[in-house]
């Protein structure tokens, strides 16, 4: 993918974003044409997010190893209906990091509110992978600020199968670990987020090498991948609390997708007892990056279900 620099220099973010930028030593990757690089104080915590286009809130959660760039070309697509934020989840690209704070919950509550705060307390909630885990959290406690729910991809807390020996994904336990993980992938960040991002693609190309060494060069900053595998090691606590909350069912529509070669059916499955209005759809040919691996048909179904 060619980066456009002259895009990215007619893209004015604000003052605060561009100082907070020049201070880390990074700066946001580019974002699309008329994109709006910001920041927030959610809650003590400094949030970087990118706003595109005009229209209903829609806000769109990343996952692990990406950041709100993974975006982009969603962004692009959905803005010429809708008012688009993508924002850096708290510990990831330029969003401030703290020591602690990544289980589902707070991140839960980053979320909701930047939607009070950038998108008028009630939005329309897409979440990839670990933002999907965090956009199911966030319906559940707050289900009067998701209009409607898009799932991509994840599993829900408590249903992944984290035992390697049982034929659950050995990534789980290695991102779990403490400290084991950092020193194992110290000055290989970008080889390691590659290799994972191939592991879980069917398309093994559809994540570009750009879109990689933009995720990676933020991850290997000093932290990043212990925020990162911080995400995994929250898992526990997590499950336990969606096990609190197994009561609570989500009134607003939802639609889960999901690529036949990423969590399949299961996604749909483990959501069927919890949603009253449940759409699925499972996209043929594709892996875990559904977005990247198949754009038109991911497109096509994101916007018919958000039209309503």
């Amino acid at each position: 993918m060619t980066i456009d620099r002259r895009a990215f220099l007619a893209v004015a973010g604000t003052v605060a974003a561009q100082g907070f930028a020049r201070a880390e030593g990074l700066e946001a990757g580019p974002p699309p044409q008329e994109a709006r690089s910001r920041f927030l104080e959610v809650g003590g915590l400094r949030l970087h997010h990118v706003v595109m286009g005009a229209g209903p809130p829609v806000v769109l959660l990343h996952g692990w190893p990406q950041t709100w760039f993974a975006w982009r070309a969603t962004m692009e697509r959905l803005a010429r209906r809708f008012t688009v934020i993508a924002p850096d989840l708290r510990g990831v690209g330029l969003s401030e990091r703290p020591p602690s704070g990544y289980d589902k919950r707070a991140i839960a509550e980053d979320i909701a509110a930047l939607i009070d705060r950038a998108a008028g307390g009630r939005a329309q909630v897409i979440g990839h992978d670990m933002g999907g885990k965090a956009g199911f959290v966030l319906a559940l406690l707050h289900p009067e600020m998701v209009e409607r729910l898009v799932l991509v991809d994840c599993l829900l807390p408590g249903t992944e199968n984290m035992d390697a020996r049982r034929g659950g994904a050995w990534h789980y336990g290695f991102h779990m670990a403490r400290e084991i993980p950092e020193l194992l992938t110290r000055g290989r960040e970008r080889d390691y987020i590659a290799a994972q991002i191939r592991a879980w693609s069917f398309r093994k190309d559809a994540v570009s090498e750009a879109a990689i060494s933009e995720f990676a060069r933020h991850y290997a900053t000093p932290g990043g991948m212990t925020a990162g595998f911080d995400y995994y090691r929250a898992l526990p606590e997590d499950a336990l609390l969606v096990q609190r909350l197994a009561d609570r069912r989500l009134d607003m529509p939802v639609l889960a997708i999901a690529g036949r070669h990423g969590v399949g059916t299961r996604l749909a499955e483990a959501l069927r007892p919890r949603g009253r209005a449940l759409s699925s759809v499972i996209v043929e040919e594709c892996g875990h990056f559904v977005a990247d691996e198949a754009p038109g048909a991911f497109w096509r179904e994101v916007e018919r279900f958000l039209a309503g």
